[in-house]
């Protein structure tokens, strides 16, 4: 069977064929002059990963790179069933929501002793104490608990295989992103997000494709962020930085899929609507980077060095700061491993 198209091409390829998506163009344009001011900021560079991910152990040892392979395997499907029903973790003082509540509670986990970052542990561990470490404040429990233990357990087991170690996994990829993308949706399962459209075969890797990111902001943070192809990632295909999308006015929905998403209407993953979403998403920040490398050579002369991901790091907590003003925006609802 033929491999799915890459990332990059199958969100172009999706674009092109939307019924229900669409991207703008004047949105582009206007995200691409936002982005130009901040060219010369923190905001817009790898260096900025420590700062994005605050409670993550410092940069500078491979237990960050066994931390950020531990969240990142488990990082998918965080949205609550509804907003007064959510999973909270609080860690020194402070209270988590979606996201954040799994990066709270494996650094916990970590400051109570607790071996979660050794694939040794984890690739071991039951569902009971896995539980244990996701647990929540609140009766609202972490979404998804067995398809999280079965997703890190057997990625543990695969890293075990591999030298014990993600730094020691990753290293057979050389230095090249795209290599490590490939080998990780190779040897581990619950990272393939594929899937079938227009018949056609795309992909997405949304969490392989964050798994490099944030391999690459690990080195980029500890002075060895040298990694060819890292401008050939797309953006993280989920389901708050579309919201940002729509509120920017780069991506515009159809009247129907509007409704459909204001209905609370749960989508499945792989089905069409689902996979125009995300597909516009990927190619609008494309061409977001397009336009801003432009931007950078005509005024300035230089070399645009912002890439995709970068991008993606400063929508997301962009969509997690402004929350309020794009509450009227529905997100789609998907439950899956892929995001």
């Amino acid at each position: 069977m033929a491999s799915p198209l890459f990332p990059r091409e199958s969100g172009q390829f999706v674009a092109e064929q939307s019924r229900d998506v669409f991207v703008e163009e004047e949105g582009v344009q206007r995200v691409a002059e936002m982005l130009y001011l901040l060219c010369n900021s923190d905001e817009l560079t790898g260096s900025s990963w420590k700062k994005a991910n605050p409670l993550a152990p410092a940069p500078t040892s491979d237990q960050a790179l066994n931390w950020v392979f531990v969240v990142d395997t488990m990082n998918f499907s965080f949205w609550p069933e509804s907003e007064s029903q959510q999973c909270e973790v609080t860690y020194r003082g402070t209270t988590y929501t979606g996201y954040m509540t799994l990066c709270a509670a494996i650094t916990r986990a970590m400051e109570e002793g607790i071996s979660i970052t050794d694939p040794k542990y984890f690739s071991q561990m039951s569902i009971e104490e896995l539980g244990h470490v996701l647990r929540s404040d609140n009766e609202t429990p972490m979404p998804m608990l067995p398809e999280r233990h079965q997703a890190l357990t057997e990625a543990g087991c695969v890293l075990l295989e591999h030298g014990g170690s993600f730094r020691s996994f990753i290293s057979q990829a050389g230095n090249d992103a795209l290599k490590m993308v490939e080998l990780i949706v190779e040897k581990i399962p619950s990272y393939r997000d594929e899937a079938t459209y227009e018949g056609k075969r795309i992909s997405f890797y949304k969490r392989a494709q964050i798994l490099v990111a944030d391999y690459w902001g690990v080195m980029e943070a500890s002075g060895e962020g040298d990694i060819m192809n890292i401008e050939r990632l797309t953006m993280f295909a989920d389901y708050r930085v579309p919201q940002a999308l729509v509120y920017l006015g780069v991506l515009r929905y159809s009247d129907t899929l509007m409704q459909a998403l204001e209905n609370g209407e749960l989508m499945m993953s792989g089905e069409r609507r689902e996979v125009e979403i995300r597909g516009c998403s990927v190619w609008s920040v494309e061409l977001i980077k397009a336009h801003l490398c432009k931007l950078v050579q005509e005024r300035d002369r230089q070399t645009c060095e912002i890439n995709s991901a970068i991008i993606d790091f400063y929508l997301w907590p962009y969509a997690k700061q402004h929350h309020r003003e794009m509450a009227h925006i529905p997100i789609h609802h998907t439950r899956c491993v892929y995001y």
